[in-house]
């Protein structure tokens, strides 16, 4: 994979980008993935309106499901395609498909073409995360690379807090399809920022080729576990035949990817990456913490509802506390990893101090003050986020440059499937416990106790992925960050 290539008379060696191209790249990038952020988010509060309008409201998950399917499916896949053909062409290529999986949306006449438009925006949107990731890795060494994913997060936070109010403006002021219209000029002025800026960027020379085969169970492997994580505990019980066969044939699709990545002459997700420690342990310590963040993210308003009687927009407020909390723990953590030489020691205390304050929301699920639960919130929100810098440049600093697309799409893989896990699991956790997940938490007020001590259970799950968590980080080899030196040489494009 790593032959010798024959020079090329016909390159041009050209400076590499300059510090204000650098930024204006990472600002298009960063817009390209807010889109796809705000695409998991704006959708939810617009659903009960889209249901009337086309009708067939019993398939209105769908459009939930058929994005997330798919963006967490191609993840890997664009990581590959861009270490190929390079980073330019592959981006551009996820935001058309995006944008033009928002026009099907937007000019759906009923909930099939809807669903499918979804499915499309999901394609591009799943390179959309991937690639911004891998091309910060490709513009700032990785003892500079932390401090961006501050930056990262942020984009998560906006899109968490402003999704559902747009999508609900929209859909009770003015029409739902602007949720999907607005994708158009955000997604024009991305491409526009990035077009120059982005030639500048190394193409991989090496003569490559995608592995079909791989790239097809792994997504048929990935749309089986998630249809089967959606369904199990909410249409479907967990014991069901559906639920159960889905699971089984998810399984043998993935023993056979696993087959494929020894057998294959050039495998989607090379072996080497694979067998590295840091990427092993970075991605799974990823994994746990994005299964508690996201699980806890979308439990939390409920939880304000159930036991602290908080109208929605109330306990949206509340959420607040949370995202800003994993927006700070990024910021500290990325501006701390260039000026210290053990790094991995910010994401074994963020984990330890987010553990901690998880376990104590277990044991204080039915204590009735507020601020005090607010408090310990966002500790934990501080926690999970020290964690997340350390990870991202954990995994881009352990590859060399020629497999940063796919090390970073691994992640960014794990990082989605890990979050769709921890929602399903603590879903099942609520159903098993008789919780309100329909909004009904102003009539369930006089039980508050009963509902506060079944969310234990809820916030010690959260706790047992951060502990688990905290032990891939443990293990987790620490290697010295790559400077500045390396990414000074002159770029060689054909």
């Amino acid at each position: 994979m790593n032959e010798a290539v024959p020079p090329n008379k016909n390159a041009v060696a050209i400076s590499p980008p300059s510090e204000s191209e650098k930024n204006i790249i990472i600002a298009g990038v960063l817009l390209s993935m807010l889109l796809a952020a705000l695409d998991q988010t704006i959708v939810a509060p617009a659903m009960p309106t889209i249901g009337k309008a086309i009708g067939h409201p019993d398939y209105l998950p769908w459009l939930v499901t058929g994005y997330l399917l798919t963006a967490t499916a191609m993840a890997p896949l664009y990581g590959k395609i861009s270490d190929i053909h390079g980073r330019r062409p592959t981006i551009f290529a996820a935001i058309i498909i995006f944008l033009a999986g928002s026009l099907i949306s937007a000019l759906a006449p009923n909930m099939l073409v809807l669903i499918i438009g979804r499915a499309v925006q999901g394609v591009g949107g799943g390179g959309l995360f991937a690639l911004a990731q891998t091309v910060i890795g490709d513009l700032v060494p990785p003892r500079e690379r932390a401090r961006y994913a501050a930056w990262i997060s942020g984009m998560w936070a906006v899109a968490s807090i402003a999704g559902p109010l747009l999508g609900g403006t929209f859909a009770e002021h003015l029409h739902w399809s602007l949720i999907f219209w607005i994708n158009i000029p955000l997604g024009l002025v991305a491409l526009v920022i990035i077009s120059n800026p982005l030639k500048k960027l190394p193409v991989t020379s090496r003569a490559h080729r995608i592995d079909a085969a791989g790239a097809t169970l792994l997504v048929a492997a990935t749309a089986l576990l998630l249809l089967a994580l959606n369904w199990g505990g909410s249409q479907y019980s967990w014991l069901s035949s559906v639920v159960i066969g889905l699971l089984g044939c998810s399984a043998v699709l993935w023993t056979m990817f696993g087959l494929r990545l020894r057998l294959a002459a050039e495998p989607l997700i090379s072996l080497e990456i694979l067998a590295n420690p840091v990427v092993r342990y970075g991605t799974l310590a990823m994994f746990m913490v994005q299964s508690a963040n996201v699980g806890l993210s979308v439990y939390l308003p409920v939880y304000m509802q159930s036991v602290h009687g908080l109208s929605a927009s109330s306990s949206g407020i509340a959420l607040l506390g949370f995202l800003l909390g994993t927006v700070a723990g990024a910021m500290v953590s990325g501006r701390t990893i260039p000026r210290i030489t053990h790094y991995k020691l910010l994401a074994v205390v963020g984990a330890l101090f987010g553990l901690t304050c998880l376990a104590a929301l277990a044991l204080l699920a039915s204590y009735k003050s507020l601020a005090v639960i607010e408090l310990l919130t966002v500790g934990a929100g501080i926690g999970t986020g020290m964690t997340f810098p350390v990870a991202t440049v954990s995994v881009q600093n352990a590859v060399d440059q020629a497999h940063l697309g796919v090390a970073t799409g691994v992640l960014t893989f794990l990082r989605s499937l890990g979050g769709a896990l921890g929602v399903a699991v603590l879903g099942t956790i609520a159903l098993g416990n008789g919780l309100p997940l329909g909004g009904e938490g102003q009539q369930a007020v006089g039980t508050a106790t009963a509902f506060g001590t079944s969310f234990t259970d809820i916030f010690f799950a959260c706790a047992l992925a951060t502990a688990l968590s905290l032990v891939a980080f443990y293990l987790m080899p620490e290697r010295p960050l790559r400077g500045r030196r390396e990414s000074d040489a002159p770029v060689v494009l054909d």
